[in-house]
């Protein structure tokens, strides 16, 4: 697989108003432990669930002489919150996963570990800690004006004082091109800066989350999330470039950052790659894959028309609105619930089955 993007904990010291998750906010006492605890456990059991090996096949680079027809590389795990710097997540969530998952794959192709920060938390002791660790890159997400204290030139001090500790690190810059998304080859350690900036891919903000609640999604119709970068788009071809899925601290897994409205299963509980084969060829799914959201409900009765007309809603503030990822919601929450259920069901029927066969022998 080319990407995972995994949110390991629910904490976090800022409660952006364009956030797209309402649980990544700042947690004290039991209710910090609580979600660090829960982020603590279920780790383990997700990286065991990961797939085998973090490689995929590029389809801009064919060779004839590779098994598969292209180049192989090597993917990545992103890291991310909430916030993953903040005491006590950095010590007890995120330096055992990025340990883990270094052991996990050191003699299976590798793996290049993300962590990604809103950059006002990194310090050289961090970075260095970071680093020590093996991993391949950290990426400022914190560069827009939504976040507090980083407003008009405010941003610009804030980068100048982490790229000048990335740089002291022996760190270089990412040749990411963050508007795009689409990720280079480039020999580690790196850093990269980004934002909810209006020229980048999530610039005009996904309806979730207190991003919904506060009215600030400027997505229309015309805006499909679900065709590119961080979206469905290619989620179920696995072996392939462009694949990624989106992980909860819960292990709940989704095929894209905004999340649909039901997960498509729980890595706490099984593999990752038996959950997305298991979607393969299944219309609702396929149609995410392919970046065309208004397709999903056809075997199910929702024409396409009728899937636009669920996309249409009321902010919040009672503003008229209309964006596909609405539909999507309102499609999953009516009519996936049972059908996620049964394909689970089948997927631990066929695990049981197998398990008897290997017994028996």
């Amino acid at each position: 697989m080319e990407s995972i993007y995994y949110s390991i904990c629910w904490h976090c010291h800022r409660r952006c108003k364009h956030c797209y998750e309402d649980r990544f906010h700042p947690y004290a006492r039991d209710a910090l432990e609580g979600v660090v605890a829960e982020a603590e456990a279920n780790a383990p059991r997700i990286i065991a669930n990961l797939p085998d090996r973090m490689t995929f096949l590029d389809r801009d680079e064919p060779d004839v002489t590779a098994p598969g027809g292209f180049r192989e590389k090597v993917g990545r795990i992103i890291l991310s919150g909430g916030e993953v710097l903040t005491d006590p997540v950095r010590t007890r969530v995120l330096y055992p996963i990025i340990e883990g998952l270094r052991a996990k794959y050191a003699n299976r192709g590798g793996v290049k570990i993300v962590v990604q920060t809103t950059g006002d938390l990194v310090t050289k002791d961090i970075v260095t800690e970071l680093l020590a660790r093996g991993v391949w890159m950290i990426s400022v997400a914190g560069i827009d004006d939504f976040h507090v204290g980083m407003e008009g030139d405010k941003k610009r001090v804030l980068q100048e004082k982490v790229t000048a500790i990335f740089k002291a690190a022996g760190m270089h810059p990412s040749g990411l091109d963050a508007t795009k998304r689409k990720w280079t080859d480039e020999a580690g350690p790196i850093y990269s800066f980004f934002g909810a900036t209006e020229d980048a891919w999530i610039g005009k903000l996904w309806p979730r989350g207190r991003a919904w609640k506060n009215g600030l999604s400027k997505a229309t119709m015309a805006d499909n999330f679900c065709n590119a970068w961080s979206g469905g788009l290619g989620f179920l071809d696995h072996r392939f470039s462009g694949s990624e899925v989106a992980i909860e601290p819960t292990g709940q897994i989704f095929p894209c950052c905004m999340k649909t409205g039901r997960a498509l299963g729980n890595l706490t509980e099984e593999p990752l790659l038996e959950i997305l084969d298991s979607l393969v060829g299944h219309p609702v799914y396929e149609a995410i894959n392919a970046g065309d959201p208004g397709k999903m409900g056809l075997a199910q009765g929702w024409s396409v028309a009728d899937f636009e007309a669920a996309c249409h809603t009321k902010t919040p503030k009672g503003d008229d609105y209309a964006n596909l990822c609405i539909g999507c919601d309102r499609f999953h929450e009516t009519v996936m619930g049972p059908l996620l259920e049964q394909l689970r069901s089948k997927r631990e029927a066929d695990r049981q089955r197998r398990s008897s066969l290997e017994t028996a022998k």
